[in-house]
Order: structure tokens, then sequence, then C-alpha cells
């Protein structure tokens, strides 16, 4: 009994380091580091970051998908949220720093093209995450337009389905059925955070027609169109090995779920080193990295295994092809470990009308670790996806620089430093 405790703790912990590359380890590297050594590596510190991660949630309902699976659904109408007309400064350059539109609207200009029905905003969020990834951005966008969330299959508050159903193809329909069920007609504008914006290229593939007649623009968020099975996650050499491993890795954990769920909860500092290190690349503060920590910790083992195959295989580049001609926003972290830079690039040699955006310092989860920038960005998309449809042409073509932001915090750290800023 002592030996088979004792490769159960070196299974763990060598699991959990080797999944942090595949972006899952962060939950198991939580339950490897508290079995292993039963105590936290790094000591609990004041935090002075008091916002309220995940208290955003509002108008839930249930859309089953084409498979009767249940998905959890929230919806924030613009009048639940309606927000005063701005009195003062309302340039762009002032409210793309305050993470806003030009201005800040009121209901009455939230519609679409003409007056007509309002713009629907839907955020799809990424693997082992859920739809409160999308905290700072829901809330920069409630009250300005209309937002749908909604948590993936086997993610966050919805149900996990059929054995098998665990593929992009699978949550491309389950975005056609959220669509239909909570925004049948309307103008949209569709955003998704890595997986989620597999998914994005997964409905463009099955409904071209959905897009040529109702979607006004896309962002593609720290995503990629295909070749993950070349990812190294940092670690050179190693990367391919852990995604042929991890699957079958993690299903003989199913079946400890006792162990392996006691430690994943039980919290830990690994996530200084884990979390912090697949998740962000510049300086947060620790209830950031708990909240995800929490999220990541939050999907159940055999969802993290059922996943994993799908993003190897996964290839929708000639998907993107539908996305030509409309406004698409593609962003990206140039310290991205699980979808790195180079993956964008690609994107946007398909799509060389599309924004290109590289955020300096930021890593995977680039909507939490730089809100701000992100949240400018997306106001800006829709803003140029309405004025565009509106417009004579009806649709934007061109070819668009690339751009390279830098954080406003090393900005200022390089000013305090005598450095010029970029």
């Amino acid at each position: 009994m002592a030996e088979e405790s004792r490769a159960a703790r070196v299974g763990l912990l060598s699991l959990g380091v080797g999944l942090a590359a595949a972006g899952v380890g962060a939950a198991l590297g939580l339950a490897a580091e508290r079995v292993a050594v039963g105590r936290p590596l790094l000591p609990r510190r004041e935090d002075d970051d008091t916002e309220d991660y995940g208290g955003l949630h509002h108008g839930a309902r249930v859309v089953r998908a084409n498979d009767g699976t249940a998905l959890h659904v929230e919806v924030d109408e613009v009048a639940d949220f309606r927000r005063p007309a701005a009195a003062d400064d309302t340039s762009p350059a002032a409210a793309k720093a305050a993470g806003r539109g030009r201005d800040d609207r009121t209901a009455a200009d939230a519609t679409g093209p003409g007056g007509g029905e309002p713009l629907t905003v839907v955020l799809s969020h990424g693997y082992a995450l859920s739809m409160d990834s999308w905290h700072f951005q829901r809330k920069a966008l409630r009250g300005l337009h209309r937002l749908v969330l909604w948590d993936q299959r086997g993610h966050g508050r919805s149900g996990t389905g059929p054995e098998g159903s665990a593929t992009i193809d699978q949550v491309g329909r389950d975005l056609e059925a959220v669509l239909a069920a909570v925004a049948p007609t309307g103008p949209l504008v569709l955003v998704g955070h890595s997986m989620g914006g597999m998914t994005v290229m997964s409905l463009a593939e099955k409904r071209p027609d959905l897009f040529r007649d109702r979607v006004l623009g896309v962002a593609l968020v720290s995503t990629s169109a295909g070749g993950l099975g070349e990812v190294d996650f940092g670690l050179p050499g190693f990367g391919r090995l852990v995604q042929r491993l991890a699957p079958g890795a993690i299903k003989t954990l199913t079946r400890t779920p006792r162990l392996v769920e006691r430690g994943r909860r039980l919290g830990s500092d690994l996530e200084a080193v884990l979390v912090r290190r697949y998740s962000y690349a510049s300086p947060v503060s620790d209830a950031l990295v708990r909240f995800t920590a929490h999220m990541i910790a939050a999907t159940r083992l055999e969802v993290i295994s059922d996943y994993l195959p799908t993003f190897s295989t996964h290839d929708k580049r000639a998907a993107l092809a539908t996305l030509d001609g409309l406004e698409v926003l593609v962003i990206v972290g140039d310290s991205d470990l699980l979808t790195p830079a180079e993956h964008s690039e690609e994107i946007v040699r398909r799509l060389p009308g599309a924004e290109h955006v590289v955020v300096k310092d930021s890593g995977h989860l680039l909507m939490l670790e730089h809100p701000q920038i992100v949240n400018g960005h997306l106001a800006e998309l829709v803003d140029r996806a309405l004025r565009a449809h509106a417009g004579p042409a009806g649709r934007r073509y061109g070819t668009r620089a690339r751009r390279t932001v830098m954080p406003l915090r090393r900005r200022r750290r390089r000013r305090d430093a005598g450095g010029l800023s970029a």
C-alpha cells in the first residue's frame, strides 16, 4: 500500500508538470503538489485586488444542443444595464483607454444598421475555462450592446454530453444552437478565445450563409486554425510527447477520482508556477491567479481528457475563407505558449484584411491579463463592423499592417526608468 501511494504521488506530480504544457496542468498540478508534498510552495501574500471575479452572472437560461446536451447560456440585454450618455470626453482615445467604444452609448445606439434589430455580441470561452473568463469584457460591454455568453459543453454549468461529443465540430454545432435560441435574428459579432475561436471557425465551416447574412465582425483571441500538434508549449523536444501521452494519462487518473479531486480542490501555490507560467507573461494579482486556477480546477478530468485529442486534429484553415470581407480582429500575446503568435500570423496570412494585434508581455489569457487593451480593440471592432455594414460597400476589403501593443503599465515602468515608450 505504501508503495502504491508513493507511485501515485510521483505519477501525479510528474503528470501535473507535464500537462501544464498542454494548458491543463495547472489544475492537475494543484493536485500533484498537495499530494506530493502536502503544503504550499510559496507563502500566502496580502492582495489588494478586490475585483469581484465571477460575480457578473445574469439572465441565465438553458439551451439544448442538437444531441440534447444542456448548455448554460446568459444574456445581458442593453435595457438591463442602461448607461447614461457621456457628458465629458468622448474622444476615441479616451474611450479606448476606458475600455469602451467611441462614446458611452445609450440603448438606442446599440442597434444594428439603420436602427434595426440590436447587435448581439457573442463571447465563446476557451478550454478548461468558463464564461467567467470574459469577466472584464462583459463588464465593459454590458449596457452598450446585447451580450450572449455561454459555457461550452463539459465546462462551467453546462452538461457534458454523450461520449465522443467533445470535438471542435460539435462545439460549432453548439454555438449554432445557442444563436438559434437566443439570437435568431439581427446582426452579430462573434468573439472567441482559444477553443472558442476554433468554435467560431467550426460554425463558419458549417454555416457560411449565416456569416454572409448576419455576422458583421469576428474577434479571434489567442487561437489557432490548425497545427496545434506541432506546438511544444515552451518545452522544446517534449511538447509532442506530452500531447501523445496526456489523454491516456488523464484517463488513468479518472480511475482514482477521489484522490485527484481531493487534491485539486485543496488549492495550492503551485499555481504561482503553473498558472502564471502557462496563462500569464506579466505580473498579475494573486486573486486573478486563484480565480484562473479555480476555473481550470472546476473542469472535470474526464472532460479534460475527452477534449485533448480534438486539438491535435483541429484544422479549420479552409473555413477562414468564410470570414474574408468581414471585419476581423486577430489578437494574441507575444508570449503565448499554448497558441503561439505564429498561429495568429497564419490566420492573418489567410485574412489579409484582418486587424492583427500582438500584445507584448502577454500570455494565453490575454483578456484577463491586459483587459483594457482587449476591451478597446473589441469596442473598435464593433464600431468598424457597424460602420462598414452601413456604408455603401457593405463590406471592407484591403490589407492592414500588424500592430504591436505595449501594455500601459509597462510603458509607465519604462518612463520611470528614463526609457522611451513604444
